[in-house]
């Protein structure tokens, strides 16, 4: 299924581009569930982002969170709960333990990814009609992450750069 992409690049090449980058014929834009063999971190991010090209990592301006960049645009930061966040909740417990925001290409990968039902996925009020969504470090799983991070990534990323890194190495 051709699927815009937020840079402008879209259809059935941004999905070959995705598929080629997370190694190879793996169908959809999903992330399938798996189970949490140990709680990922912010510095965990940090090795995950540091493996993809020309990432620089940074603190946001107004309240010091890391954030992750690619081509001056964000697709990944620490994303704790406002106040006003917490307050949205009422009776409800909001998600517990760190919380990371990763944009998507669009509003409908970003549906697609909390369609799929990864436990750790989610988004909230704040965050409606933006192509981001949030995800609870302490319940996703390494492979999960990773591959969040690269989506992310190649969505914010300049569309060359995209098409280098999903050729893979010595392209």
């Amino acid at each position: 299924m051709p699927v815009a992409l937020a840079s402008g690049r879209s259809g059935r090449g941004a999905d070959r581009r995705r598929r080629r980058a997370l190694g190879g014929d793996r169908a959809g834009w999903v992330v399938p569930r798996s189970t949490v063999d140990r709680v990922q971190t912010f510095d965990d991010v940090a090795r995950l982002t540091a493996e993809l090209p020309e990432v620089t990592e940074g603190v946001e301006k107004h309240r010091g969170h890391r954030t992750w960049e690619v081509g001056g645009k964000a697709f990944a930061w620490e994303r704790p709960f406002s106040k006003a966040d917490i307050k949205r909740y009422g009776d409800q417990t909001p998600p517990d333990g760190p919380i990371l925001a990763i944009r998507t290409a669009d509003l409908a990968e970003k549906e697609a990814i909390l369609a799929a039902g990864q436990d750790a996925f989610f988004t909230i009020a704040h965050f409606n009609g933006y192509s981001a969504y949030l995800v609870q470090l302490d319940r996703v799983s390494a492979e999960a992450l990773r591959e969040a991070l690269i989506d992310g990534w190649l969505a914010c990323a300049p569309p060359a750069l995209a098409d280098r890194y999903a050729e893979g190495p010595g392209s």
